[in-house]
């Protein structure tokens, strides 16, 4: 404290910083937690049987080998299509549920109608229900549609999403009317004010649920395994289940397998955060 009694600058400063390392120390040790686990599979795909079963938690592979990586792409297993099958999938219900999740959410948040309340209640009832249920009800359309063993079967019955209505809804009731009225008053009708207005500045919303809809049906395991018949349509997760042998386990390739399908992960998560940053810094809309 200086003659004037105030306390000087570093000083004030000092447990601001001692709180910020801390935060940054929790902030390293979860990343580890969560990070350690993924470059544990990325070493041992690069391990022999033998060293995985003799050194599992060591660091650098001994001897350093691609053959896991080498049958995998020999044809042996086709993880390649089931890689394709799997993006086509996902792609394709990601797509269905933006388009029918962002129409009944406007409508919802927005449009006046008889029963809006009821027809809200009810589907957000559905959220509930386990969705295991679902699973012969599902399975009989699915059959009765002649859609069993095609990408239909693994697109269709999980793009309606009440969790992207519930989701979208929400944010669309955020956005200031404002800039609604005053489309409103040049004319624009609420069809044009929905793609115009609200699906830009949803951008960042938009983008979250496409990656959460791309993932749950990227990682689905159980439908497929019951809808998809041929070794060649599978999709990818229950494809890798495929790796493990009855009586034995080449931990190499499972884990390759794994890589492989971690990848389009990755590069998906890396898209949506550039894109939803850059959305919101530019919508110009807090929320």
């Amino acid at each position: 404290m200086d003659a004037s009694g105030r306390v000087p600058k570093q000083r004030r400063l000092r447990p601001r910083t001692v709180s910020g390392v801390l935060l940054y120390v929790v902030l390293v040790v979860v990343s580890l937690i969560i990070i350690l686990p993924l470059v544990w599979v990325f070493i041992t795909s690069f391990k022999t049987d033998g060293d995985v079963i003799t050194n599992p938690y060591g660091i650098f592979p001994n001897p350093f080998s691609t053959e896991a990586y080498a049958t995998l792409s020999s044809g042996q297993q086709p993880i390649f299509r089931w890689l394709l099958n799997s993006f086509l999938a996902a792609t394709l219900q990601t797509i269905i549920i933006l388009v029918t999740a962002a129409s009944a959410a406007y409508a919802l948040a927005r449009l006046e109608f008889w029963g809006k309340k009821l027809v809200f209640g009810l589907i957000i009832s559905t959220l509930l229900v386990p969705p295991v249920i679902f699973l012969i009800p599902n399975y009989l359309i699915v059959q009765n549609l002649g859609w069993l063993d095609t990408i239909w079967a693994i697109s269709i019955p999980g793009a309606a999403s009440a969790f992207g209505v519930f989701f979208l809804r929400q944010f669309f009731v955020g956005l200031p009317m404002e800039i609604e009225e005053a489309a409103r008053i040049d004319g624009a009708g609420d069809l044009r004010i929905f793609l115009q207005i609200i699906v830009p500045l949803s951008k960042p919303a938009l983008s979250t649920l496409a990656v959460l809809s791309f993932l749950a049906n990227w990682n689905d395991f159980l439908w497929p395994i019951y809808v998809l018949l041929s070794p060649e349509n599978l999709t990818l997760q229950p494809g890798l289940s495929q790796l493990q042998g009855a009586y034995s386990t080449h931990f190499s390739i499972v884990m390759a397998g794994a890589v492989i399908a971690s990848v389009p992960v990755l590069i998906l998560f890396a898209i949506a955060q550039r894109q939803i940053v850059e959305s919101v810094a530019s919508s110009g809309v807090k929320g």
